[in-house]
């Protein structure tokens, strides 16, 4: 039976349009909402309880457009709120480090593996804590990479200064023996060709792909598919002058408009 109720996507800011934008090609007749926190962006600078709070009062609001999932495509948020956020919704929601962990281990011949992402989410351990659940033996090193976000975000991907930024970072991960990497932020695609011509010995696990699998996955195991058409709505809490540039740099598809919109606060 059709659902053409929407699926609701959210991030701490413009990131996890890499989520949506995989989403949209997987699942042309659905409908999507977005939802990019850019007015308390970043989620990695907050405490935990901030986090958990932020992530509530977002999934209140887009649960007010009747959605049939909510996805959550902030990794910091999913290692924060998610069992809060699944405890208190009806509908099914789904966090990007179960699919990329699922695949990652997938992946892997040396039993030696990598996540890289921002400092918040290296420091909850939430990826170390869903290897180990499915394979305690897993040999995991985890590694922080700040400058990798500003670096996507000043569009210097392609420059001398990411590939430098990239082999200073991840030189630890090969001398260890990792053979494959979790990419443990949305941002963290985009510098995907960088990270190829430095350590081509990676397999590389891009946790966006990863989470549109589980998403079409569910939908068909529900038969709660739409019928179409497909459509996208991008929502913002604050338009900043950067908020253009990065949903050109994260999302190809055509959008007519950004919206901005205030989202209630909660008392949690």
């Amino acid at each position: 039976m059709a659902d053409s109720r929407p699926i609701g996507v959210f991030d701490s800011g413009m990131g996890g349009l890499t989520v949506l934008s995989e989403l949209v090609r997987r699942l042309p007749n659905e409908r999507f909402i977005y939802l990019g926190d850019t007015a308390r962006v970043p989620y990695g600078s907050r405490s935990p309880r901030t986090v958990l709070r932020y992530s509530l009062e977002i999934a209140a609001f887009l649960g007010q457009s009747d959605i049939k999932m909510l996805v959550v495509a902030c990794n910091t948020a999913t290692a924060h709120a998610l069992p809060e956020l699944r405890a208190r919704m009806s509908i099914p929601v789904i966090g990007v480090i179960d699919p990329g962990v699922r695949a990652l281990l997938s992946r892997t011949k040396s039993r030696k593996v990598g996540v890289i992402g921002t400092r918040s989410t290296i420091k909850s351990g939430a990826y170390e804590t869903a290897i180990r659940g499915i394979d305690p033996g897993m040999d995991v090193t985890s590694l922080a990479c700040p400058l990798f976000v500003p670096i996507v975000e000043e569009g210097w991907m392609n420059k001398d200064f990411a590939r430098l930024a990239v082999r200073e970072y991840l030189t630890a991960l090969r001398d260890h023996g990792v053979d494959a990497v979790v990419l443990g932020c949305t941002h963290y695609p985009l510098l995907r060709r960088a990270i190829e011509s430095e350590f081509p010995s990676f397999t590389l696990v891009d946790s966006s792909v990863e989470i549109a699998d589980a998403v079409t996955a569910m939908i068909q195991e529900r038969d709660a598919a739409s019928a179409g058409p497909g459509s996208v709505r991008i929502l913002v809490t604050d338009v900043t002058e950067q908020v253009s540039d990065l949903k050109r740099l994260f999302f190809p598809h055509p959008v007519e408009t950004i919206e901005e919109v205030v989202v209630p606060e909660l008392h949690v």
